[in-house]
């Protein structure tokens, strides 16, 4: 399995704006929607990557708990489904049912939104502030499939928290490791 580091878009990157459709209801999401919020994460994930699915759990945990506290998450998958089938809408729509997600599940066909925020592996976090600027980007925390290291999201709540206090996030981030996103071919 080969592991890719996320590409660590430089921080205070104003949040590249996107509409994309919900995998479960159906209903356009857009970036822009979400203004008033205290802290924006957009995730790039995806269903078969066992990275993602090694803190997926853990994620709809802090997904809750953040909510709670003004912080919209959104989830995104930009895999392509001619050669990852299991990346799909329809499934990822099944997935985020029975995971229960409190956040929306989008698709981004085009990859677009994914080439925008220089996404580069699943899962992939990217932290804005209330004004929409990058504050974080990396790693949810250090447990990855087979290290023996609990899930704790210590990395992004870490950001979320300084964020939420309006205080700057250490610029010391760790990048995120997993699969690649499953670019289309060229041409």
């Amino acid at each position: 399995m080969a592991v890719t580091p996320s590409s660590m878009l430089p921080l205070g990157t104003r949040a590249p704006d996107f509409t994309l459709a919900d995998t479960v209801s159906g209903q356009p999401v857009s970036l822009a929607d979400g203004k008033g919020h205290a802290a924006t994460v957009v995730m790039f994930l995806c269903n078969h990557c066992p990275f993602v699915l090694h803190v997926l759990d853990g994620l709809v945990d802090l997904a809750r708990e953040y909510g709670d506290r003004g912080v919209r998450f959104i989830a995104i998958s930009s895999n392509d489904v001619t050669t990852h089938p299991q990346d799909g809408p329809d499934r990822m729509a099944v997935l985020a049912r029975e995971r229960d997600f409190p956040f929306p599940y989008l698709y981004d066909e085009s990859q677009a939104v994914a080439r925008a925020f220089q996404a580069a592996c699943t899962p992939d976090f990217f932290a804005f502030d209330g004004d929409l600027e990058l504050a974080y980007r990396g790693r949810m925390d250090d447990a990855t499939p087979g290290n023996n290291r609990p899930v704790t999201g210590a990395d992004l709540r870490a950001a979320l928290d300084a964020v939420l206090v309006g205080k700057p996030v250490d610029a010391d981030q760790t990048p995120s490791m997993g699969c690649n996103i499953k670019w289309k071919a060229e041409g």
